[in-house]
């Protein structure tokens, strides 16, 4: 299927189908609900989530996984040569590295606001030295970079029916509300990486420090107050997710499918998480694939009727909708708009 989209996107250049491939495989192998959820896009459009999403998860791994006897030091000294690389190719529209070459390309052909893909080196940068959070407005500040601007990034590629900047404060939040999500289904395995996302005074409302969840994850042991602690945590991420619903009637009509499966899907995994009885300091909880798989048919059958009613709307294309190989250019689609799994 890569070679159909590569085609509908019109992406010819063999290196730069390349890149683009290389970012799809990292899609579809480490982030299986979104990668299910690009799925439901128009073809056209789903290279460039593929490039976001692979871009993103590159430097991840480089402050996660870039090799297990590797410093601080080095990882950041990685870190800043994928920096160097991304400014060079959001400069000239080339890189060397597929990841960046890819991005760069649908940054490019979106006008992707370059600081956006700036803030969200800043936050990976501060995932090498910062281990916990105070509170949840110094965690938000975090998510700007690491969470919000994924979603301004992939407004572009969605399309609107209104003004960009209408739907940025939903396209922001929605971001930020899959990263709460991660943050509380990975709460063990954040802590085996020294790290605890869930604000300090959150955890200490309900009696909970950092020893009380090492303790929990190295034993099995449970504690009515971590329970109750991450049951807080939910509920503020189901906030978060109230504030971008709106925001999906806002797209445009044939990536609203998507979207909406992506948002269904990743508050399934808070659902998960409270059949599981909060047990993500032991396990991590997943969606059933029985639901995943109504809620993929579900998509499907959304976009069959999206296409029937733009096939039977006027032919004039909405003025905030990208085409087939890059953004309608209006007064508001430039690289200094302010526009993501």
């Amino acid at each position: 299927m890569t070679a159909r989209e590569l085609d509908a996107a019109g992406i010819t250049d063999p290196g730069l189908r390349s890149a683009y491939a290389r970012c799809r495989e990292l899609n579809a192998r480490h982030g299986k609900t979104y990668f299910l959820a690009t799925r439901l896009l128009p073809a056209h459009r789903r290279p460039a989530v593929h490039a976001l999403y692979g871009f993103a998860r590159w430097a991840d791994d480089i402050v996660d996984c870039h090799g297990a006897d590797t410093t601080v030091a080095e990882r950041a000294a990685a870190l800043e040569r994928l920096a160097a690389q991304l400014r060079h190719g959001l400069a000239t529209g080339h890189g060397d590295e597929p990841v960046v070459r890819a991005l760069a390309d649908t940054a490019h052909r979106y006008a992707i606001d370059p600081a956006h893909f700036q803030d969200f080196m800043t936050a990976m940068r501060d995932d090498l030295t910062v281990t916990d959070y105070p509170g949840y407005a110094d965690l938000r500040r975090y998510m700007h970079g690491s969470a919000a601007v994924i979603g301004l990034q992939m407004l572009p590629v969605l399309g609107t029916t209104v003004p960009r900047a209408q739907a940025e404060p939903h396209a922001a939040a929605l971001g930020v509300a899959f990263q709460l999500t991660n943050f509380l289904r990975d709460v063990g395995e954040d802590l085996d990486r020294g790290r605890v996302y869930l604000p300090a005074d959150l955890l200490a409302a309900h009696g909970v420090d950092r020893d009380l969840l090492r303790w929990s994850r190295d034993t099995g042991g449970r504690d009515r107050r971590i329970t109750r602690a991450l049951q807080a945590f939910e509920a503020l991420t189901r906030d978060v997710y109230r504030e971008a619903v709106p925001g999906i009637a806002l797209l445009d009509p044939v990536s609203r499918p998507c979207i909406r499966s992506a948002f269904v899907l990743y508050a399934g995994i808070l659902d998960a998480v409270a059949d599981d009885r909060y047990s993500v300091l032991h396990r991590r909880a997943v969606v059933p694939r029985r639901r995943r798989a109504v809620v993929a048919l579900d998509g499907l059958v959304r976009i069959a009727h999206a296409r029937l009613r733009h096939r039977s709307a006027p032919s004039a294309v909405p003025p905030h909708r990208p085409g087939p190989h890059g953004p309608v250019r209006t007064g508001r689609a430039r690289l200094a708009d302010r526009e993501a799994v």
